[in-house]
């Protein structure tokens, strides 16, 4: 805002959304909304906005999850967030940031994971079919901004709550630790400070 206030020529950002769907304080995924209003808020300066980088880690999530709820966790943020970037008119791009796990980028940096829409053997995985599906409601007779769940889930394109108090991504989404310690606070990896979508809607 203090650039584009000076006369900087910025024309546009990039959101990176290296996202863990089993992570915690400031690596928990954002919500719908959560990126809905932060495209708005960079929409508003008068800049495009795209998502620059994107891929969903899954291996946080906790050993008892089966092989099935990983898949459905990574689908579902894939699938919504695209979704909800799509329905704000400042949106007009996103990368993925690879293309298939077997040359995934996490692996070298992070850990093991599987964080893309291919598989090792370049198989498409059901993340593959939520961007697909994000993707189609651009087509006629679709319906811009649709969430995964449904008709009773699009209450999740402007709020993290529904009217009966169920959370978007509570299947999947891990509850805050109590207390942080300092190894978890090592582990915390997403510098000092909120991510960008956990402000407060500026509105």
């Amino acid at each position: 805002k203090d650039l584009v206030g000076k006369g900087v020529p910025i024309h546009g950002a990039g959101m990176q959304a290296h996202f863990s769907a089993g992570g915690t304080m400031h690596q928990r995924p954002p919500t719908p909304a959560m990126i809905k209003r932060q495209i708005r808020r960079i929409g508003e300066l008068g800049l495009k906005v795209n998502i620059s980088e994107m891929d969903v880690r899954i291996s946080k999530l906790p050993a008892s999850a089966c092989d099935e709820l990983k898949s459905a966790a990574q689908t579902q943020i894939y699938q919504d967030i695209l979704s909800a970037a799509l329905s704000e008119p400042a949106f007009d791009g996103i990368w993925l940031w690879g293309f298939a796990d077997r040359h995934t980028w996490v692996k070298n940096f992070y850990y093991d994971d599987a964080p893309l829409i291919f598989d090792e053997k370049y198989q498409k995985k059901e993340s593959y079919f939520g961007v697909h599906n994000a993707l189609k409601t651009l087509c006629p007779g679709g319906r811009v901004g649709e969430m995964s769940g449904g008709e009773s889930a699009q209450c999740f394109l402007e709020q993290d709550v529904d009217e009966n108090g169920n959370a978007w991504g509570e299947m999947w989404m891990q509850p805050e630790p109590d207390e942080v310690g300092n190894e978890q606070k090592r582990d915390d990896t997403t510098k000092e400070g909120q991510p960008d979508w956990l402000l407060p809607d500026a509105n």
